[in-house]
């Protein structure tokens, strides 16, 4: 796969969940914020590109005021709106994030009656679905698969394969989180499902090993070619990351990182400047080595997104 996309003004939306953050620091106190392993992606993805693409959000939200205000975050990020269904009397999840002393991160969660649980279920979401094959990219995550619940999931996988039929490519990032799955099985099902859809997957290999107990690198490569999947990024914390796409083989190093503040998001940055040099034009391995580059700025800062005035240029 040389190109994704064979035009300069790709349009790309992002599918998921976004949360009211709460960063706990070491003396107790909270600093509020919001994040979600998609947005967070969507976020960095429109910085990186500018008025080169459109980046929208597909999501739901209530109608209180801390939808109000992610709305007029994404807005000022230059992320699309329209495909953003506002669910009277609805709320977003939360979560917090407490950091030990080495930069990793223990997570809370208060999401079960999250809005984006219906993201996909109400009658106001059929113009949506309809919408989703005139993309040119699809963008999804593990986390995005759970939350939706069985019908969201199975009406967005329809979606999906109408949008490849058009010619639109699908990513997945795995973003594994055994807590939200009632059983292995069920998530093992759901990401199998999935995989008949993707163009190009990114993979962290933590999560793999956990929901299909593979043994090593070269074992959840294999098993991706088998699948059928045109593109696989595995990504490997620290270590370099392994890409292949179509008969191309790529061991892309990481780069050093003087401390670490902060581990999240790392992955999300990783998946945002992967997917931007890609739609730019960029080789596998290029993005490979850009999304390092992005994830080891991320993660010497608190917090899922770090400031626009730290981006690379």
């Amino acid at each position: 796969m040389s190109e994704l996309v064979s035009h300069s003004h790709p349009r790309v939306a992002l599918i998921g969940e976004c949360m009211i953050e709460l960063q706990q620091h070491a003396d107790g106190a909270l600093k509020q914020s919001f994040g979600g392993d998609t947005l967070n992606t969507a976020v960095y993805l429109s910085r990186l590109l500018g008025a080169s693409a459109q980046v929208d959000y597909v999501t739901a939200l209530g109608d209180d005021s801390f939808s109000d205000a992610m709305c007029n975050i994404w807005a000022d990020e230059g992320i699309g709106l329209s495909r953003v269904q506002r669910l009277p009397g609805r709320l977003p999840g939360l979560y917090c994030i407490q950091t030990d002393a080495n930069g990793e991160r223990r997570f809370l969660y208060w999401r079960n009656e999250a809005a984006v649980r219906e993201c996909f279920t109400t009658p106001s979401a059929d113009p949506i679905l309809a919408a989703l094959p005139d993309y040119d990219v699809l963008y999804l995550s593990g986390i995005t698969l759970a939350v939706l619940g069985e019908v969201g999931r199975a009406r967005l996988l329809s979606s999906l394969g109408d949008a490849r039929d058009r010619g639109a490519r699908v990513v997945f990032d795995n973003n594994y989180r055994p807590r939200l799955w009632r059983s292995v099985d069920k998530a093992q099902q759901a990401y199998r499902a999935v995989m008949h859809e993707v163009d190009v997957a990114l993979l962290t290999e933590d999560d793999e090993q956990a929901l299909f107990g593979y043994s090593d690198s070269e074992q959840i490569m294999d098993a991706y070619r088998g699948l059928g999947v045109a593109e696989v990024v595995l990504k490997r914390g620290a270590q370099s990351c392994l890409v292949r796409a179509g008969e191309g083989r790529y061991d892309v190093p990481a780069h050093p990182v003087r401390k670490v503040v902060d581990t999240t998001a790392a992955g999300d940055s990783f998946s945002a400047a992967y997917l931007a040099k890609r739609l730019r034009g960029g080789s596998p391995e290029e993005a490979a080595d850009a999304g390092h580059r992005l994830a080891g700025l991320v993660i010497q800062h608190p917090g899922a997104v770090i400031p626009r005035s730290v981006m690379p240029v």
